[in-house]
């Protein structure tokens, strides 16, 4: 670096260099108090900048920076938003509880509860893959995928020759997956879908270093939507490891739903402003956006979110379904890492007497993700809050219940990754019997599992809870 400098600067190269550092620092200092909204993350980031001035500055720039704001404010007027979406002729009738849930949900997202719809739920990838596969072979006009994960392997494979021989006879097709989570150096998925002229993309995918909100930016949402009447939504990814009767090395259990009704409209409008995000183009007419009949009893709202201008909305909802429980409050999640403000809210619930039941799996798929979990579990240690834990196979399920008369189901995890840098979509409905048959499944999962008992977590090693702890320090990007 030296030898770059006049022979009449090399003197004051070590000033040179401070001056440098101290600009930096002070440019990130300047950033991060003008842009952060979470103080604690603001503080570090300063310190770090100022500690370590030239690596800090460059960590911040490639890390603490939320490009995905910055896109999501450019993006041209009218192609990000589509209101497509009426209210019913008349507000259904919720009790008192449940209504606050509603309406914080409508002012979050500023879309309305549907009624007439109906939803069915598939326990597995044997279960729903046949049914989407069969919505696909059947599709006359149009078909929107979107899937964090997909895969081509014997699931994916049959998946990518259904789309393409739907595209064929003329259907519109449109598939994103994710930048990351369908390969990022290499995607066969994206390469067989090309080769078969339908039109894919991958979000959030950029091969050079000053556009990196790749790394920690995701889109996590499973959409399947046909005709733009049928649609499917859930946990469930493409991938062998979802179908049991494959006898995979590491099955995974998760949880699908097939929706048909007005809440369609929903989840094609989530799909609608990611492709429009990704591609620039808006996908209109009646092909996509036809008319929605009722199609059954259950009150529903798609609720998208992600680090734009839906920042918070998922944790708003969750926070105050929390709050709202009189009786119980159930949560299944294959990550449990939730901000203090989420784990606050499931504290009071627990204080008031709501029995607040959370199910996770005794050993996940990441397990720098477990150690962290176990710390995390180890600081919040709440009278009345009871965790189950489950053995294999792997649950990847992610579902909320209230008082058996409120549920949420979708891709979001409850952790800070999924509330905060994650692109989710989760189902809210408020049904009874949808909700008790839901809570069925948490009852048989509970009872396969066992309890985490504090003392457990108490009587962890100390070189396991240094392990633990250091983990969690990483909660903002697990």
């Amino acid at each position: 670096m030296a030898s770059l400098l006049p022979h009449w600067l090399l003197p004051f190269r070590f000033h040179l260099f401070a001056v440098l550092g101290a600009g930096l620092a002070a440019w990130v200092t300047a950033h991060a108090l003008l842009t952060k909204r979470d103080v604690r993350a603001a503080i570090g980031w300063i310190g770090l900048a100022w500690l370590s001035p030239l690596a800090g500055p460059a960590l911040y720039y490639l890390f603490g920076i939320n490009r995905v704001m910055r896109r999501a404010a450019r993006r041209a007027p009218g192609v990000a938003r589509h209101e497509r979406v009426r209210p019913p002729a008349a507000p259904p009738k919720l009790p008192d509880s449940l209504a606050a849930i509603a309406r914080v949900g409508e002012r979050m997202t500023g879309r309305p509860l549907t009624t007439g719809n109906a939803v069915a739920l598939y326990r597995s990838g044997d279960e729903a893959y046949p049914a989407m596969l069969a919505a696909i072979a059947g599709a006359r006009h149009s078909i929107a995928l979107a899937s964090y994960i997909f895969r081509d392997d014997r699931v994916g494979g049959v998946f990518i020759a259904a789309l393409a021989a739907a595209h064929a006879r003329g259907v519109q097709v449109r598939v994103l997956v994710d930048g990351i989570g369908s390969g990022y150096l290499i995607s066969p998925t994206v390469r067989a879908l090309r080769r078969a002229g339908v039109p894919v993309a991958r979000f959030m995918h950029d091969f050079l270093p000053w556009r990196m909100p790749f790394l920690n930016m995701r889109n996590h949402k499973k959409l399947l939507i046909v005709d733009g009447r049928v649609g499917f939504t859930g946990g469930l990814n493409l991938g062998a490891e979802n179908l049991w009767r494959l006898r995979p090395a590491h099955p995974v259990r998760d949880l699908q739903c097939r929706v048909e009704g007005p809440v369609v409209a929903l989840l094609l409008l989530s799909f609608d402003e990611d492709w429009a995000f990704t591609t620039g183009e808006a996908l209109d007419g009646p092909a996509w956006w036809p008319s929605l009949a009722e199609a059954g009893a259950v009150v529903a709202r798609g609720l998208s979110s992600g680090p734009d201008e839906d920042l918070g909305k998922l944790t708003a909802l969750l926070a105050t379904a929390a709050g709202a429980a009189q009786r119980r409050l159930r949560i299944v999640t294959p990550y449990f890492l939730p901000d203090q403000s989420l784990m606050t809210a499931l504290a009071l619930a627990a204080a008031r007497g709501v029995a607040v039941e959370i199910v996770l799996p005794a050993r996940s798929n990441h397990r720098v993700l477990d150690w962290a979990t176990r710390a995390h579990l180890a600081f919040f240690a709440v009278p009345g809050l009871r965790v189950h834990l489950t053995g294999a196979p792997f649950d990847h399920a992610k579902l909320t219940t209230v008082d058996g008369a409120w549920c949420a189901l979708g891709s979001a995890n409850w952790d800070v990754r999924s509330l905060r840098l994650n692109f989710e979509f989760m189902l809210e409905c408020y049904d009874a019997g949808l909700t008790g048959e839901i809570d069925a499944l948490i009852d048989g999962r509970i009872a396969e599992g066992r309890i985490l008992a504090p003392a457990e977590l108490a009587a962890t090693p100390l070189p396991a809870r240094l392990r633990n702890a250091a983990a969690r320090l990483l909660l903002p990007y697990l």
